[in-house]
């Protein structure tokens, strides 16, 4: 990280922090890692970001905005001068789950050889940090006004847009939509619905303004 310019780390329920075997492999970039966040699931690690990018070794069983290293960093480093945005690794042995990659807005692949595809942590996070690393460089060769300089309103960060699935799911549930025990995947394809569109503050106010309508109106119909 520290090689490549980055310097906040967050880390989701470590097995061992702080890490003597860290600090011994940290040499000149204590700062990093005596500076990094913990927190106890992705959800807290993500709250403020409106833009998340999640590492995935493979296919899911509901395809996923894929991007190429080289794009999950012109994204990282054009999004990040406007809001906070996150580049999210898993576990050494097993990666992200199902449910953490949802979480994210786009997922991104090291596009490794077939026959030995898996990468360790460090390696992957080394590829993705350089590619960051480029972007920044060429970012800064550049001149060319971006859509969010301009754009009206601030992307909907990470804890605002989870509340608005849960205020989704409730009203769905409550107007015989959407059924917990038999869930179909809804949630998921809405999940992936709301993260490819990327929608503003101005637009998740009215999105949830609507859903607000909608269980007024129920109350109403049953009172």
């Amino acid at each position: 990280m520290r090689n490549m310019g980055l310097q906040r780390l967050t880390l989701v329920e470590p097995l061992e922090f702080p890490s003597g075997v860290a600090v011994g492999r940290a040499a000149s970039a204590l700062d990093v890692l005596e500076g990094a966040e913990v927190v106890s699931d992705l959800k807290q690690a993500i709250a403020g970001c409106s833009l998340v990018i999640g590492t995935s070794a493979r296919s899911r069983s509901i395809p996923w905005p894929m991007l190429t290293p080289e794009q999950s960093a012109e994204k990282v480093v054009t999004e990040s001068q406007q809001a906070e945005v996150a580049l999210v690794f898993g576990r050494e042995d097993a990666g992200l789950n199902n449910e953490e990659l949802q979480q994210c807005h786009f997922h991104v692949q090291i596009p490794a050889d077939d026959d030995y595809s898996s990468l360790n942590l460090a390696a992957a996070v080394m590829v993705l940090s350089y590619e960051i690393r480029k972007a920044a460089l060429k970012l800064a060769d550049q001149s060319d006004r971006k859509e969010d300089e301009y754009w009206d309103q601030a992307k909907a960060t990470g804890d605002q847009v989870e509340h608005f699935y849960d205020h989704l799911e409730r009203v769905m549930v409550a107007i015989n939509f959407h059924d917990p025990g038999n869930p179909r995947q809804l949630m998921q394809r809405m999940r992936r619905l709301f993260g490819r569109i990327r929608i503003d503050v101005m637009e998740l106010n009215i999105l949830r303004g609507i859903l607000t309508n909608i269980e007024l109106n129920i109350r109403k119909d049953t009172d």
